[in-house]
Protein backbone atom coordinates (compact mmCIF):
# COMPACT_ATOMS: atom_id res chain seq x y z
CA UNK A 1 0.00 0.00 0.00
CA UNK A 2 2.80 2.42 0.93
CA UNK A 3 4.61 1.64 -2.33
CA UNK A 4 1.72 3.15 -4.28
CA UNK A 5 2.19 6.49 -2.49
CA UNK A 6 5.98 6.76 -2.70
CA UNK A 7 5.88 9.69 -5.19
CA UNK A 8 3.90 11.78 -2.68
CA UNK A 9 6.07 10.69 0.23
CA UNK A 10 9.18 11.75 -1.69
CA UNK A 11 8.11 15.37 -1.21
CA UNK A 12 5.82 15.27 1.82
CA UNK A 13 8.31 13.64 4.19
CA UNK A 14 10.99 16.38 4.19
CA UNK A 15 8.27 19.04 3.86
CA UNK A 16 6.56 18.15 7.15
CA UNK A 17 9.91 17.85 8.93
CA UNK A 18 10.63 21.58 8.51
CA UNK A 19 7.76 22.94 10.67
CA UNK A 20 8.30 20.10 13.14
CA UNK A 21 11.89 21.24 13.69
CA UNK A 22 10.77 24.86 14.15
CA UNK A 23 8.11 23.88 16.69
CA UNK A 24 10.42 21.70 18.80
CA UNK A 25 13.59 23.85 18.45
CA UNK A 26 15.86 21.28 20.06
CA UNK A 27 19.22 21.00 18.32
CA UNK A 28 19.74 17.23 18.58
CA UNK A 29 16.15 16.63 17.54
CA UNK A 30 16.56 18.96 14.55
CA UNK A 31 19.65 17.14 13.28
CA UNK A 32 18.16 13.69 13.73
CA UNK A 33 14.94 14.63 11.95
CA UNK A 34 16.83 16.19 9.04
CA UNK A 35 19.15 13.18 8.78
CA UNK A 36 16.27 10.68 8.90
CA UNK A 37 14.33 12.67 6.30
CA UNK A 38 17.38 12.65 4.00
CA UNK A 39 17.97 8.92 4.35
CA UNK A 40 14.27 8.16 3.89
CA UNK A 41 14.18 10.36 0.77
CA UNK A 42 17.13 8.42 -0.66
CA UNK A 43 15.42 5.09 0.06
CA UNK A 44 12.22 6.31 -1.61
CA UNK A 45 14.16 7.60 -4.65
CA UNK A 46 15.90 4.24 -5.08
CA UNK A 47 12.59 2.38 -4.73
CA UNK A 48 10.97 4.62 -7.36
CA UNK A 49 13.93 4.12 -9.70
CA UNK A 50 13.48 0.36 -9.37
CA UNK A 51 9.76 0.69 -10.13
CA UNK A 52 10.58 2.65 -13.29
CA UNK A 53 13.17 0.05 -14.33
CA UNK A 54 10.62 -2.74 -13.94
CA UNK A 55 7.30 -1.20 -14.96
CA UNK A 56 8.17 2.00 -16.83
CA UNK A 57 7.03 5.54 -16.02
CA UNK A 58 5.25 5.94 -12.69
CA UNK A 59 2.30 8.38 -12.63
CA UNK A 60 0.71 9.53 -9.36
CA UNK A 61 -2.43 11.70 -9.23
CA UNK A 62 -2.55 14.00 -6.18
CA UNK A 63 -5.91 13.66 -4.42
CA UNK A 64 -6.97 11.04 -7.00
CA UNK A 65 -7.69 13.80 -9.52
CA UNK A 66 -6.42 12.39 -12.82
CA UNK A 67 -4.24 14.50 -15.09
CA UNK A 68 -4.67 16.97 -16.66
CA UNK A 69 -7.38 18.08 -14.21
CA UNK A 70 -5.28 17.48 -11.13
CA UNK A 71 -1.61 17.76 -10.20
CA UNK A 72 0.43 14.79 -11.37
CA UNK A 73 3.74 13.47 -10.09
CA UNK A 74 5.73 11.48 -12.63
CA UNK A 75 8.91 9.41 -12.32
CA UNK A 76 10.53 8.36 -15.58
CA UNK A 77 13.97 7.23 -16.85
CA UNK A 78 15.16 10.85 -16.80
CA UNK A 79 14.10 12.33 -13.48
CA UNK A 80 14.75 9.17 -11.43
CA UNK A 81 18.41 10.02 -12.02
CA UNK A 82 17.95 13.43 -10.35
CA UNK A 83 15.82 12.11 -7.47
CA UNK A 84 18.63 9.75 -6.47
CA UNK A 85 21.29 12.44 -6.89
CA UNK A 86 19.56 15.12 -4.78
CA UNK A 87 18.57 12.76 -1.97
CA UNK A 88 22.00 11.05 -1.92
CA UNK A 89 23.81 14.38 -1.60
CA UNK A 90 21.44 15.33 1.21
CA UNK A 91 22.08 12.05 3.01
CA UNK A 92 25.84 12.66 2.87
CA UNK A 93 25.58 16.36 3.74
CA UNK A 94 23.77 15.75 7.04
CA UNK A 95 26.53 13.94 8.98
CA UNK A 96 28.99 16.50 7.57
CA UNK A 97 26.78 19.41 8.62
CA UNK A 98 26.57 18.53 12.30
CA UNK A 99 30.10 19.64 13.20
CA UNK A 100 30.45 22.17 10.40
CA UNK A 101 27.28 24.06 11.27
CA UNK A 102 28.05 23.91 15.00
CA UNK A 103 31.40 25.59 14.32
CA UNK A 104 30.05 28.29 12.00
CA UNK A 105 26.64 29.27 13.41
CA UNK A 106 25.46 30.51 16.81
CA UNK A 107 23.79 27.70 18.71
CA UNK A 108 20.40 29.43 18.69
CA UNK A 109 20.41 29.50 14.86
CA UNK A 110 21.40 25.91 14.19
CA UNK A 111 17.86 24.53 14.28
CA UNK A 112 16.89 27.12 11.66
CA UNK A 113 19.46 25.73 9.25
CA UNK A 114 18.03 22.20 9.56
CA UNK A 115 14.47 23.48 9.07
CA UNK A 116 15.46 25.44 5.96
CA UNK A 117 17.45 22.48 4.67
CA UNK A 118 14.38 20.23 4.88
CA UNK A 119 12.32 22.84 3.03
CA UNK A 120 14.99 23.15 0.36
CA UNK A 121 15.22 19.37 -0.03
CA UNK A 122 11.44 19.12 -0.39
CA UNK A 123 11.44 21.93 -2.95
CA UNK A 124 14.20 20.42 -5.08
CA UNK A 125 12.63 16.95 -5.03
CA UNK A 126 9.25 18.52 -5.86
CA UNK A 127 10.71 20.35 -8.87
CA UNK A 128 12.09 17.08 -10.19
CA UNK A 129 9.02 14.92 -9.65
CA UNK A 130 6.10 17.19 -10.52
CA UNK A 131 4.39 16.99 -13.89
CA UNK A 132 2.62 20.35 -13.53
CA UNK A 133 4.14 23.63 -14.74
CA UNK A 134 2.66 25.84 -12.02
CA UNK A 135 3.34 23.31 -9.27
CA UNK A 136 6.95 23.39 -10.47
CA UNK A 137 6.94 27.16 -9.88
CA UNK A 138 5.65 26.61 -6.32
CA UNK A 139 8.43 24.14 -5.53
CA UNK A 140 10.96 26.44 -7.20
CA UNK A 141 9.98 29.18 -4.77
CA UNK A 142 10.03 26.85 -1.76
CA UNK A 143 13.59 25.82 -2.62
CA UNK A 144 14.66 29.40 -3.39
CA UNK A 145 13.19 31.05 -0.27
CA UNK A 146 14.79 28.49 2.02
CA UNK A 147 18.09 28.92 0.16
CA UNK A 148 18.07 32.69 0.73
CA UNK A 149 17.76 32.10 4.46
CA UNK A 150 20.51 29.45 4.54
CA UNK A 151 22.94 31.74 2.71
CA UNK A 152 22.10 34.65 5.02
CA UNK A 153 23.05 32.48 8.02
CA UNK A 154 26.72 32.89 7.07
CA UNK A 155 28.75 34.54 9.81
CA UNK A 156 30.37 37.20 7.61
CA UNK A 157 28.43 40.35 6.78
CA UNK A 158 28.92 39.66 3.08
CA UNK A 159 26.55 36.69 3.48
CA UNK A 160 23.60 39.09 3.81
CA UNK A 161 24.65 40.90 0.64
CA UNK A 162 25.09 37.59 -1.19
CA UNK A 163 21.67 36.43 -0.01
CA UNK A 164 20.06 39.69 -1.12
CA UNK A 165 21.73 39.50 -4.55
CA UNK A 166 20.49 35.93 -4.96
CA UNK A 167 17.02 36.99 -3.80
CA UNK A 168 16.86 39.70 -6.48
CA UNK A 169 18.14 37.36 -9.20
CA UNK A 170 15.88 34.53 -8.02
CA UNK A 171 12.81 36.75 -7.89
CA UNK A 172 13.41 38.04 -11.41
CA UNK A 173 14.00 34.47 -12.60
CA UNK A 174 10.81 33.19 -10.98
CA UNK A 175 8.81 36.10 -12.45
CA UNK A 176 10.13 35.40 -15.94
CA UNK A 177 9.34 31.70 -15.55
CA UNK A 178 5.75 32.26 -14.42
CA UNK A 179 5.16 34.76 -17.26
CA UNK A 180 6.36 32.10 -19.71
CA UNK A 181 4.08 29.49 -18.16
CA UNK A 182 1.18 31.97 -18.31
CA UNK A 183 1.71 32.45 -22.03
CA UNK A 184 1.80 28.70 -22.58
CA UNK A 185 -1.41 28.32 -20.57
CA UNK A 186 -3.13 30.93 -22.77
CA UNK A 187 -2.09 28.99 -25.87
CA UNK A 188 -2.92 25.49 -24.62
CA UNK A 189 -5.44 25.81 -21.77
CA UNK A 190 -3.56 23.37 -19.53
CA UNK A 191 -0.78 23.33 -16.96
CA UNK A 192 0.00 19.61 -17.10
CA UNK A 193 3.35 19.32 -18.88
CA UNK A 194 2.49 16.16 -20.79
CA UNK A 195 -0.86 17.52 -21.94
CA UNK A 196 0.75 20.87 -22.77
CA UNK A 197 3.37 19.21 -24.99
CA UNK A 198 0.62 17.43 -26.94
CA UNK A 199 -1.41 20.61 -27.43
CA UNK A 200 1.61 22.72 -28.39
CA UNK A 201 2.09 20.50 -31.44
CA UNK A 202 -1.22 21.86 -32.79
CA UNK A 203 -0.49 25.52 -32.02
CA UNK A 204 0.17 27.41 -35.26
CA UNK A 205 0.78 30.88 -33.80
CA UNK A 206 4.50 30.72 -33.09
CA UNK A 207 5.21 34.16 -31.62
CA UNK A 208 3.51 33.73 -28.21
CA UNK A 209 5.18 30.33 -27.80
CA UNK A 210 8.53 31.82 -28.79
CA UNK A 211 8.02 34.56 -26.19
CA UNK A 212 7.19 31.91 -23.60
CA UNK A 213 10.35 30.01 -24.48
CA UNK A 214 12.41 33.20 -24.09
CA UNK A 215 10.90 34.03 -20.70
CA UNK A 216 11.38 30.49 -19.40
CA UNK A 217 14.96 30.31 -20.69
CA UNK A 218 15.96 33.57 -19.01
CA UNK A 219 14.07 32.70 -15.82
CA UNK A 220 15.61 29.27 -15.41
CA UNK A 221 18.93 30.58 -16.72
CA UNK A 222 19.09 32.92 -13.72
CA UNK A 223 18.37 30.01 -11.39
CA UNK A 224 21.08 27.79 -12.88
CA UNK A 225 23.66 30.61 -13.23
CA UNK A 226 23.83 30.36 -17.02
CA UNK A 227 26.54 32.71 -18.28
CA UNK A 228 26.22 35.75 -18.18
CA UNK A 229 23.41 35.45 -15.60
CA UNK A 230 25.77 33.95 -13.02
CA UNK A 231 26.73 36.98 -10.92
CA UNK A 232 24.89 35.78 -7.80
CA UNK A 233 26.58 32.37 -7.63
CA UNK A 234 30.19 33.17 -6.63
CA UNK A 235 29.03 35.44 -3.82
CA UNK A 236 26.46 32.95 -2.54
CA UNK A 237 28.84 29.97 -2.57
CA UNK A 238 31.69 31.94 -1.00
CA UNK A 239 29.88 33.45 1.97
CA UNK A 240 27.28 30.79 2.78
CA UNK A 241 28.06 28.34 5.62
CA UNK A 242 30.20 25.46 4.35
CA UNK A 243 27.45 22.82 4.62
CA UNK A 244 25.07 25.08 2.70
CA UNK A 245 27.62 25.55 -0.10
CA UNK A 246 28.12 21.78 -0.29
CA UNK A 247 24.42 21.06 -0.68
CA UNK A 248 23.64 23.91 -3.08
CA UNK A 249 26.67 23.38 -5.33
CA UNK A 250 25.84 19.70 -5.73
CA UNK A 251 22.07 19.99 -6.22
CA UNK A 252 20.42 23.37 -6.86
CA UNK A 253 21.90 24.27 -10.24
CA UNK A 254 21.58 20.65 -11.38
CA UNK A 255 17.84 20.69 -10.72
CA UNK A 256 17.49 23.95 -12.66
CA UNK A 257 19.29 22.37 -15.62
CA UNK A 258 16.83 19.49 -15.36
CA UNK A 259 13.95 21.94 -15.78
CA UNK A 260 15.56 23.41 -18.89
CA UNK A 261 16.10 19.93 -20.35
CA UNK A 262 12.51 18.96 -19.58
CA UNK A 263 11.11 22.01 -21.37
CA UNK A 264 13.38 21.84 -24.41
CA UNK A 265 13.32 18.13 -25.15
CA UNK A 266 9.86 17.24 -23.84
CA UNK A 267 7.51 20.20 -23.79
CA UNK A 268 8.67 21.64 -27.11
CA UNK A 269 9.63 18.29 -28.66
CA UNK A 270 6.85 18.29 -31.28
CA UNK A 271 6.57 22.06 -31.60
CA UNK A 272 7.92 24.02 -34.56
CA UNK A 273 9.29 26.64 -32.18
CA UNK A 274 12.96 25.90 -32.88
CA UNK A 275 12.56 26.09 -36.67
CA UNK A 276 14.49 29.09 -37.94
CA UNK A 277 15.59 30.16 -34.44
CA UNK A 278 19.40 29.97 -33.94
CA UNK A 279 18.91 28.80 -30.37
CA UNK A 280 21.45 25.96 -30.43
CA UNK A 281 24.20 28.27 -31.69
CA UNK A 282 23.42 30.85 -29.00
CA UNK A 283 23.52 28.22 -26.25
CA UNK A 284 26.77 26.79 -27.59
CA UNK A 285 28.33 30.25 -27.64
CA UNK A 286 27.29 31.10 -24.08
CA UNK A 287 28.45 27.68 -22.87
CA UNK A 288 31.90 28.08 -24.40
CA UNK A 289 32.22 31.59 -22.93
CA UNK A 290 31.30 30.21 -19.51
CA UNK A 291 33.82 27.38 -19.77
CA UNK A 292 36.72 29.66 -20.69
CA UNK A 293 35.89 33.01 -19.08
CA UNK A 294 34.83 31.62 -15.68
CA UNK A 295 37.93 29.40 -15.59
CA UNK A 296 40.15 32.42 -16.22
CA UNK A 297 38.43 34.35 -13.42
CA UNK A 298 38.77 31.32 -11.11
CA UNK A 299 42.50 31.28 -11.80
CA UNK A 300 42.81 34.83 -10.47
CA UNK A 301 41.04 34.28 -7.13
CA UNK A 302 42.87 34.58 -3.83
CA UNK A 303 40.35 32.51 -1.87
CA UNK A 304 40.02 28.75 -2.42
CA UNK A 305 36.27 28.68 -1.82
CA UNK A 306 35.71 31.53 -4.27
CA UNK A 307 37.97 29.81 -6.81
CA UNK A 308 35.79 26.70 -6.78
CA UNK A 309 32.67 28.88 -6.91
CA UNK A 310 33.80 30.37 -10.24
CA UNK A 311 34.79 26.88 -11.31
CA UNK A 312 31.14 25.89 -10.85
CA UNK A 313 30.09 28.52 -13.40
CA UNK A 314 32.54 26.98 -15.87
CA UNK A 315 31.27 23.48 -15.15
CA UNK A 316 27.68 24.60 -15.76
CA UNK A 317 28.97 25.61 -19.21
CA UNK A 318 29.89 21.96 -19.86
CA UNK A 319 26.35 20.89 -18.98
CA UNK A 320 24.66 23.45 -21.23
CA UNK A 321 27.14 22.69 -24.03
CA UNK A 322 25.56 19.26 -24.45
CA UNK A 323 22.11 20.88 -24.64
CA UNK A 324 23.34 23.05 -27.48
CA UNK A 325 24.81 20.08 -29.33
CA UNK A 326 21.45 18.32 -29.09
CA UNK A 327 22.68 14.86 -30.17
CA UNK A 328 22.78 11.61 -28.20
CA UNK A 329 26.45 11.83 -27.23
CA UNK A 330 26.28 15.49 -26.21
CA UNK A 331 23.08 15.00 -24.23
CA UNK A 332 24.54 11.94 -22.52
CA UNK A 333 27.56 14.03 -21.54
CA UNK A 334 25.34 16.79 -20.16
CA UNK A 335 23.19 14.48 -18.06
CA UNK A 336 26.22 12.51 -16.85
CA UNK A 337 27.85 15.79 -15.82
CA UNK A 338 24.85 16.59 -13.63
CA UNK A 339 25.96 13.59 -11.59
CA UNK A 340 29.73 13.82 -12.05
CA UNK A 341 29.98 17.50 -11.21
CA UNK A 342 27.69 17.06 -8.21
CA UNK A 343 29.94 14.46 -6.58
CA UNK A 344 33.13 16.28 -7.58
CA UNK A 345 32.13 19.74 -6.41
CA UNK A 346 30.36 18.30 -3.36
CA UNK A 347 33.64 16.64 -2.39
CA UNK A 348 35.69 19.78 -3.02
CA UNK A 349 33.44 22.07 -0.98
CA UNK A 350 33.39 19.51 1.84
CA UNK A 351 37.19 19.53 1.83
CA UNK A 352 37.26 23.33 1.76
CA UNK A 353 34.80 23.33 4.66
CA UNK A 354 37.26 21.16 6.61
CA UNK A 355 39.97 23.75 5.94
CA UNK A 356 37.64 26.52 7.12
CA UNK A 357 36.97 24.56 10.33
CA UNK A 358 40.64 24.07 11.20
CA UNK A 359 42.28 27.16 9.69
CA UNK A 360 39.38 29.62 10.18
CA UNK A 361 40.01 30.87 6.65
CA UNK A 362 40.23 29.59 3.08
CA UNK A 363 42.51 32.36 1.83
CA UNK A 364 45.51 31.11 -0.14
CA UNK A 365 47.87 33.04 2.13
CA UNK A 366 46.95 30.70 4.99
CA UNK A 367 47.19 27.46 2.98
CA UNK A 368 50.98 27.33 2.55
CA UNK A 369 52.29 23.95 3.73
CA UNK A 370 48.76 22.64 4.25
CA UNK A 371 49.78 19.17 3.06
CA UNK A 372 51.98 18.81 6.16
CA UNK A 373 49.25 19.94 8.53
CA UNK A 374 46.20 18.37 6.84
CA UNK A 375 47.55 15.66 4.50
CA UNK A 376 44.22 13.88 3.90
CA UNK A 377 42.43 17.11 3.07
CA UNK A 378 45.16 18.33 0.73
CA UNK A 379 45.33 14.96 -1.05
CA UNK A 380 41.54 14.88 -1.38
CA UNK A 381 41.49 18.29 -3.08
CA UNK A 382 44.21 17.15 -5.46
CA UNK A 383 42.27 13.97 -6.34
CA UNK A 384 38.91 15.68 -6.80
CA UNK A 385 40.69 18.42 -8.75
CA UNK A 386 41.78 15.79 -11.28
CA UNK A 387 38.10 15.17 -11.99
CA UNK A 388 37.59 18.88 -12.70
CA UNK A 389 40.50 18.73 -15.13
CA UNK A 390 39.11 15.58 -16.76
CA UNK A 391 42.04 13.24 -16.21
CA UNK A 392 41.34 9.66 -17.43
CA UNK A 393 40.18 7.45 -14.58
CA UNK A 394 38.02 10.17 -13.04
CA UNK A 395 34.32 10.94 -13.40
CA UNK A 396 35.08 14.23 -15.14
CA UNK A 397 36.88 12.46 -17.97
CA UNK A 398 33.78 10.47 -18.96
CA UNK A 399 31.78 13.67 -19.27
CA UNK A 400 34.34 15.41 -21.46
CA UNK A 401 34.74 12.32 -23.63
CA UNK A 402 31.05 12.27 -24.51
CA UNK A 403 30.95 16.03 -25.04
CA UNK A 404 33.94 15.86 -27.40
CA UNK A 405 32.32 12.98 -29.32
CA UNK A 406 29.07 14.95 -29.55
CA UNK A 407 30.93 18.07 -30.75
CA UNK A 408 32.85 16.08 -33.39
CA UNK A 409 29.60 14.56 -34.66
CA UNK A 410 28.26 18.08 -35.16
CA UNK A 411 31.53 19.35 -36.63
CA UNK A 412 31.74 21.87 -33.79
CA UNK A 413 35.52 22.18 -33.66
CA UNK A 414 35.33 25.42 -31.69
CA UNK A 415 33.49 23.55 -28.93
CA UNK A 416 36.24 20.93 -28.86
CA UNK A 417 38.83 23.71 -28.57
CA UNK A 418 36.85 25.29 -25.70
CA UNK A 419 36.78 21.96 -23.84
CA UNK A 420 40.55 21.58 -24.22
CA UNK A 421 41.31 25.18 -23.20
CA UNK A 422 38.99 25.12 -20.19
CA UNK A 423 40.51 21.79 -19.08
CA UNK A 424 44.00 23.32 -19.23
CA UNK A 425 42.77 26.30 -17.22
CA UNK A 426 41.27 23.91 -14.67
CA UNK A 427 44.65 22.21 -14.44
CA UNK A 428 46.22 25.61 -13.80
CA UNK A 429 43.94 26.59 -10.94
CA UNK A 430 44.09 23.15 -9.34
CA UNK A 431 47.89 23.37 -9.61
CA UNK A 432 47.75 26.69 -7.75
CA UNK A 433 46.44 24.85 -4.72
CA UNK A 434 48.90 21.96 -5.12
CA UNK A 435 51.82 24.39 -5.34
CA UNK A 436 50.75 26.31 -2.23
CA UNK A 437 49.85 23.24 -0.18
CA UNK A 438 52.77 20.99 -1.12
CA UNK A 439 55.63 23.21 -2.26
CA UNK A 440 55.47 26.25 0.02
CA UNK A 441 56.44 26.50 3.67
CA UNK A 442 53.92 27.94 6.14
CA UNK A 443 54.25 31.69 6.65
CA UNK A 444 55.53 32.67 10.11
CA UNK A 445 52.90 33.89 12.54
CA UNK A 446 50.04 31.76 11.20
CA UNK A 447 47.93 30.02 13.90
CA UNK A 448 48.67 26.32 14.27
CA UNK A 449 46.21 24.00 12.53
CA UNK A 450 44.67 21.34 14.75
CA UNK A 451 44.91 18.42 12.34
CA UNK A 452 42.23 16.91 10.13
CA UNK A 453 38.48 17.55 10.53
CA UNK A 454 36.52 15.07 12.69
CA UNK A 455 35.45 11.70 11.29
CA UNK A 456 31.83 12.84 10.93
CA UNK A 457 33.11 15.26 8.27
CA UNK A 458 35.90 13.12 6.80
CA UNK A 459 33.80 10.01 6.11
CA UNK A 460 31.15 11.62 3.83
CA UNK A 461 33.87 13.73 2.24
CA UNK A 462 35.98 10.74 1.29
CA UNK A 463 32.95 8.81 0.10
CA UNK A 464 32.46 11.57 -2.48
CA UNK A 465 36.18 11.78 -3.28
CA UNK A 466 36.22 8.01 -3.80
CA UNK A 467 33.11 8.31 -5.97
CA UNK A 468 34.91 10.72 -8.33
CA UNK A 469 37.42 7.93 -9.01
CA UNK A 470 35.00 5.00 -8.88
CA UNK A 471 32.60 6.50 -11.42
CA UNK A 472 35.48 7.28 -13.72
CA UNK A 473 36.32 3.57 -13.88
CA UNK A 474 32.99 1.81 -13.28
CA UNK A 475 30.53 3.74 -15.45
CA UNK A 476 27.36 1.58 -15.79
CA UNK A 477 25.46 3.61 -13.18
CA UNK A 478 26.28 7.20 -14.11
CA UNK A 479 26.89 6.81 -17.85
CA UNK A 480 24.34 4.00 -18.24
CA UNK A 481 21.53 5.98 -16.60
CA UNK A 482 22.60 9.16 -18.44
CA UNK A 483 22.51 7.36 -21.81
CA UNK A 484 19.07 5.92 -21.02
CA UNK A 485 17.82 9.36 -20.00
CA UNK A 486 19.26 10.97 -23.15
CA UNK A 487 17.57 8.41 -25.40
CA UNK A 488 14.34 8.94 -23.48
CA UNK A 489 14.49 12.71 -24.03
CA UNK A 490 15.40 12.42 -27.71
CA UNK A 491 12.31 10.23 -28.19
CA UNK A 492 10.11 13.07 -26.88
CA UNK A 493 10.28 12.32 -23.17
CA UNK A 494 6.81 11.19 -22.26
Amino acid sequence: MIAAHLPALQVVLPLICAPLIVVVRRLDFAWWIAAIASLASLAIAVALAQQVAVAGTVSYAIGSWPAPWGIEYRVDPFNRFLLILVSAIGALAMPYARRSIAAELPREQEYLFYAMYCLCLAGLLGIVITGDAFNLFVFLEIASLSTYVMIALGTRRQALVASFQYLIAGTIGATFYVIGVGLLYLMTGTLNLMDMSVRLADVHEVRPVLAALAFITVGIGLKLALFPLHQWLPQAYTYAPSAVTVFLAATATKVSVYVLLRFYFVLFADSRIFDGVPFAGLLLGLSMLAMVFASVVALMQGDLKRLFAYSSVAQIGYITLGLGLGNAAGLTGSIAHLFNHAITKGALFMLVGGIALRCRTTDFSALAGLAQRMPLTAFGIALAGLSLVGVPGTAGFTTKWYLVVGALEQGAWLAVAAIVVSSLLALAYVWRFVEVAYLQAPAPGLPATRGEPPLSMLVPTWLLVGATIWFGIETPLNIGMARTAAEFLLRGGW
